[in-house]
């Protein structure tokens, strides 16, 4: 028998990087421009993290010890990195060059998985494994590290204290776009580039410059929730990311835009995606159909939100849409 607080956790666990990817597409849509390649951005977040632990931890001679600092910060850095360049290749094709954000977003998704997988499997013939996998477990551990008296809190402790220092970094994150969306000039400004980047131009409002930042910025985001999620496995396998990275698109819309939302948003859909390892004695296709609850709600939510036609609860006008300065 599994415990009501060890299920909650697990699904704690599993909304992370839901809510990683979640946050840094909602930046990105918010400046008008539909990026499909988050699953790629996260998956390429992931393995640049790894090949940061992986060189690291076989610089360290056996029997060494990892100096906690360095073990986290080269994966980190790496993870921001490669996320990086991913936003920046998708900006310079979609915002300078205006091309089709969704066939570039599918492309980058494609050239992310395939990056990754390139990567993974070079690293596996460096270790010389019989297991087609990467172990930085040293690594793992510091990442996943938490308070030591959350064991002594029972069940609180064990839901809300006992995960890393990314998992809080998620909700934070969140927290600081919905007030930066909502709260700051720079934030209104973004917000005004996504719905009318005519009017916005107009204005003074530097339209490439707020697509480039936001987009940047989310990707980075996004590469986060897959560095937490390969750290807190402790291994790479190649292809082993699933369709979080979909999810995480799907969750956007379930939110219906707004980070805060993606925070209790993000636990539900973790909780819907392992709902079938807590259910007994069903099939594979029963399971199957379980996993597929998410996008069912995520259908749901988008055709309420759709008849009701509140502004607010909409995507911004111009998703999507690439901006023309000359026909303004």
């Amino acid at each position: 028998m599994v415990s009501i607080a060890s299920v909650i956790q697990r699904a704690l666990v599993q909304s992370a990087p839901l809510l990683f990817g979640s946050t840094g597409e909602i930046l990105t849509e918010k400046s008008g421009h539909l990026n499909l390649g988050t699953a790629g951005t996260m998956y390429v977040g992931g393995i640049c993290g790894v090949i940061g632990a992986f060189f690291y931890e076989r610089s360290i001679p056996d029997g060494g010890t990892l100096n906690p600092f360095l073990a986290i910060i080269i994966p980190l850095i790496c993870s921001i990195i490669g996320s990086l360049i991913m936003g920046l290749i998708y900006c310079f094709l979609t915002v300078t060059l205006r091309a089709n954000q969704n066939v570039t977003g599918l492309a980058l998704t494609t050239f992310g998985t395939g990056i990754g997988n390139f990567f993974g499997g070079s690293l596996v013939k460096l270790v010389d494994s019989d297991v087609a996998s990467v172990n930085f477990s040293r690594t793992s551990e510091l990442y996943r590290a938490y308070l030591p008296f959350a064991d002594n809190l029972g069940w609180f402790g064990q839901i809300f204290l006992s995960h890393g220092f990314l998992f809080y970094l998620g909700i934070v994150l969140a927290i600081i776009s919905t007030f930066v969306l909502n709260k700051t000039a720079k934030g209104l400004n973004l917000r005004a580039v996504g719905e009318n980047p005519a009017t916005a131009d107009a204005a003074g409002i530097r339209v490439n410059l707020y697509k480039y930042v936001a987009t940047c910025v989310g990707s980075i985001i996004s590469g986060l929730g897959g560095l937490y999620y390969v750290m807190e496995i402790g291994n790479w396998s190649n292809d082993g990311f699933g369709d979080r990275g979909w999810l995480a698109i799907a969750l956007v819309i379930f939110a219906v835009w707004k980070p805060n939302f993606a925070i209790l948003g993000s636990i539900l859909f973790g909780g819907l995606y392992i709902a079938h390892i807590f259910i007994p004695n069903i099939s594979a296709s029963v399971s199957e159909l379980i996993k597929m609850l998410p996008y069912a709600v995520t259908i749901i939510v988008l055709i309420v939100t759709s008849l009701r036609r509140k502004r607010e609860n909409q995507p911004p006008a111009h998703l999507g849409l690439s901006y023309f300065r000359e026909e303004r």
